[in-house]
């Protein structure tokens, strides 16, 4: 009797193979995000409230120490109880966020990009850049052109260069972010 019943609940071989071409098959929004060949996916990990720093600086340190795929851990500001990590594979995410005290685990479904991108803002990455280097003008009307750094001004994010196959050091004032350091004079 009970065989019976196990057989007539069982799917046959056309209702297996569809069932396969359904989960092959991803609806536009939840394709994922290409990075130069690698996928990424975002997980969302429970933490206890306030407590988020402590979890993502434990997290950080055990992909560092244990090289997990694991490309960013994101805490959004004003959202508490949340930390996101965007890992290669969900075994990643669950890795990274394993034995962490105040971590209450990961949630069931991966995250859409859409979903927190309203919660990020991007930084700017701090340059060192000294006087007396040479350097590349890389946009503009000089691109391509090597250039002596004379003065920086981080508070205007500008710096003053003098062309080095110019005939006469004219001082040419330009951003910090038109230019890329060749080498460092010292």
């Amino acid at each position: 009797m009970e065989e019976n019943i196990l057989k007539q609940n069982r799917p046959n071989e056309e209702e297996l193979q569809k069932i396969k071409e359904m989960d092959n098959e991803q609806p536009e929004e939840k394709k994922e995000e290409k990075t130069q060949g690698i996928s990424t996916h975002i997980y969302a990990v429970r933490v206890t409230a306030n407590r988020e720093d402590q979890v993502m600086s434990f997290a950080s340190s055990n992909v560092a120490r244990k090289k997990i795929n694991v490309f960013s851990v994101i805490r959004p500001h004003g959202m508490r109880g949340y930390i996101f990590l965007e890992a290669e594979t969900r075994s990643d995410a669950e890795q990274a966020a394993f034995g962490i005290p105040y971590a209450r685990g990961i949630l069931p479904g991966e995250i859409p990009y859409k979903e927190i991108e309203h919660m990020l803002e991007q930084t700017k990455k701090e340059v060192d850049i000294r006087k007396n280097d040479i350097a590349e003008i890389i946009s503009g009307p000089f691109k391509r052109e090597k250039c002596k750094i004379t003065r920086v001004d981080k508070a205007k994010e500008e710096v003053v260069v003098e062309l080095l196959e110019a005939a006469v050091p004219i001082p040419i004032t330009i951003k910090l972010d038109a230019i890329k350091v060749i080498r460092r004079e010292e």
